[in-house]
């Protein structure tokens, strides 16, 4: 069959399926891009020959990436999106996205444009020259956040290239970001494929069984603890162990407490559900943390937000069991091993464990202080004046009396992740949907339209401050222009709320986080600056809602989640008080201080440091 490179990578993608627990989906479901001379009389071109690969027009190349990367968690890592753009800053604006993707475990497929593999004329343009390597392009960025990378200097090579790109992007273990580089002459050039090429394929993705002597050490380390505890992460929910979890949890009793890529897994109301984890966690969670003899990690990959920089799990003999499909994040710890598929692995642990419970005094403790957070979070939720401006916290609590377990809420960065990994009560498992792998701020519009794209009926919320807004707002054209009816709420605060507060802790006394005009005195100190981000959503085609006080936010936020069109809620809100505001964060993070300073404030930063500093150990 003689097609061009690009018309036989595109016809190749269209037939490549996944296949997990007998339900068959597409692999590579629709591409995104933005062309320029690199791709579009290549890829551009066969994507209007190829009548089976849907294509979504993309604004920002960054953000096509973590639009894709919505889209997959969505389908649990079991169908991606492929993303095209031209050679040069089309490329290189793919690198954020394709860290964080990999950094999640998330796969998406790159296709970025590349200069001349037969060099016709040298340099072309935005062509990278570098006096020691010719054959290194801008591309060659993509590597280090690639799970795999391949560039495709002749037709023949592309059989290889595509194969080993698809088994990479449906190997639960090995998935992320993949790159093919495809220079613009060879996208273009025909070939002889073999028809056997374009046949339909289908990638079974395992549920690898842990080892027999792995599972009884696992069982028996966990049946000998006093005080166990199960730490969910991210893999819970990529492999679908929601309800096996939920089952070993209320067979055992032992508590269940999350990652932010894990909250979700139980429905907060679960009996052994405890909350968030580590810097941003409940009290409840660290306390039991601090106090565990065992842990019991799913699926996660134990960060240092996890782990509160090696300080939270203080407990003398504590020992950790991992259940990972990954053998590099089972080991983390100093861990018992259990290499495995989470929901395989559960289910043979409830099955050893089937006659084992935790006693009823650790119940009731939990319970009981699970109960007093719980009552903190309605403290940080409580709206007594209707007619008040609405604090952060408030807009979560309104936004919580509304929602379903059909909702579900995006965000990755500022203050919003600590604040609803502390607060959200969570009603499904997709429900929460924050990226804190990466915490890339901007990736929530377009996260929002990949999810709204893999989940059409849902309603789908991006929650941004006014800081990521301006990130990377590009998104909402392609909201628009699909017609998606995404739910956007931005938090004006007038500036870096998250890192102002972290300034303020680590003694930088809050510089340069205010969006404040410029003072006679040359620092940030004048007047909040007069930006009206609404309108701005508005001139990209949001209805936009403008809602004053707490009464008003309710109407809006309901009108919001009616809606069948792009709609923005634009809130100012009040900054909260000690009482009425986030509980402060229940375990600490490793930020370093300055050693030496002459401001009061970095001086006595430091001292709490060193504090801290000492309650740090490795588990070994």
């Amino acid at each position: 069959m003689r097609l061009t490179v690009a018309q036989a990578l595109v016809r190749f993608l269209a037939a490549q399926y996944t296949e997990r627990d007998g339900a068959r989906q597409r692999l590579v479901a629709a591409t995104w891009g933005i062309f320029g001379h690199g791709n579009v009389a290549g890829i551009g071109q066969a994507l209007v020959e190829e009548e089976h690969m849907p294509f979504h027009q993309g604004r920002n190349e960054q953000a096509m990436v973590h639009a894709a990367v919505g889209h997959a968690r969505r389908t649990n890592r079991l169908s991606a999106h492929a993303v095209t753009t031209s050679i040069g800053p089309g490329a290189t604006n793919l690198v954020t996205g394709a860290a964080l993707a990999t950094i999640n475990h998330l796969p998406v497929l790159l296709l970025p444009g590349d200069t001349f593999a037969g060099r016709p004329a040298d340099p072309v343009l935005q062509q990278l020259q570098l006096p020691y390597a010719g054959d290194v392009s801008v591309n060659d960025c993509l590597r280090p956040v690639s799970r795999y990378f391949d560039r495709v200097t002749r037709p023949e090579a592309l059989v290889p290239a595509a194969l080993a790109a698809v088994r990479v992007l449906a190997d639960p273990a090995e998935t992320g970001a993949v790159t093919l580089a495809l220079p613009q002459d060879v996208q273009a050039e025909a070939y002889d494929w073999p028809e056997k090429f374009f046949a339909e394929r289908v990638w079974r993705v395992r549920r690898p069984s842990p080892d027999e002597d792995e599972l009884d050490a696992a069982a028996a380390a966990i049946a000998r603890a006093t005080r166990p505890l199960i730490v969910a992460g991210g893999g819970v929910r990529h492999s679908a162990a929601e309800e096996a979890l939920s089952d070993l949890a209320a067979r055992t009793g032992i508590p269940v407490a999350s990652t932010q890529a894990g909250k979700g897994s139980l429905p907060h109301d679960h009996p052994q559900d405890v909350g968030g984890i580590g810097h941003t966690g409940t009290a409840v969670a660290d306390h039991l943390a601090r106090t565990a003899d065992l842990v019991l990690g799913v699926g996660t990959r134990w960060t240092d937000f996890t782990t509160a920089s090696g300080t939270l799990f203080g407990h003398p003999g504590v020992r950790f069991v991992n259940l990972n499909i990954t053998a590099f994040d089972s080991h983390k710890m100093a861990a018992l091993p259990l290499v495995a598929d989470a929901r395989e692995g559960l289910e043979q642990l409830h099955a050893l464990l089937e006659h084992h419970h935790v006693t009823a005094h650790y119940v009731h403790e939990y319970a009981e202080e699970k109960l007093r957070w719980e009552a903190r979070v309605d403290a940080a939720y409580a709206a007594p004046d209707e007619d008040a401006r609405p604090t952060q916290t408030q807009v979560l609590g309104v936004l919580d009396t509304l929602v379903d377990a059909s909702d579900i809420l995006i965000n990755a960065a500022g203050s919003l992740p600590g604040d609803l990994h502390k607060l959200w009560r969570t009603r499904s498992p997709e429900q929460y949907h924050v990226e804190y792998g990466y915490s890339c701020m901007g990736y929530e519009i377009p996260a929002a339209v990949g999810t709204l794209l893999a989940a059409p009926g849902r309603p789908v919320w991006a929650l941004v401050g006014d800081g990521t807004y301006l990130m990377n707002p590009t998104e909402i054209v392609t909201a628009v222009q699909e017609r998606l009816p995404l739910k956007l709420v931005i938090l004006q605060n007038h500036g870096y709320a998250s890192i102002g507060g972290l300034s303020e802790a680590v003694g930088a006394e809050r510089y340069g986080t205010d969006y404040r005009l410029r003072a006679d005195d040359g620092g940030f100190t004048g007047p909040p600056l007069p930006i009206d981000l609404g309108a701005n959503a508005a001139s990209l085609g949001m209805r936009v809602l403008r809602p004053r006080t707490i009464r008003d936010l309710r109407e809006a936020l309901a009108d919001a989640r009616a809606a069948t069109d792009p709609t923005c809620v634009y809130v100012e809100t009040e900054t909260a008080d000690s009482v009425s505001g986030p509980p402060p964060a229940q375990a600490w993070w490793d930020v370093p201080v300055a050693e030496i300073s002459t401001r009061p404030s970095a001086v006595k930063a430091r001292e709490e440091y060193d504090r801290h500093v000492t309650a740090r150990r490795r588990h070994l």
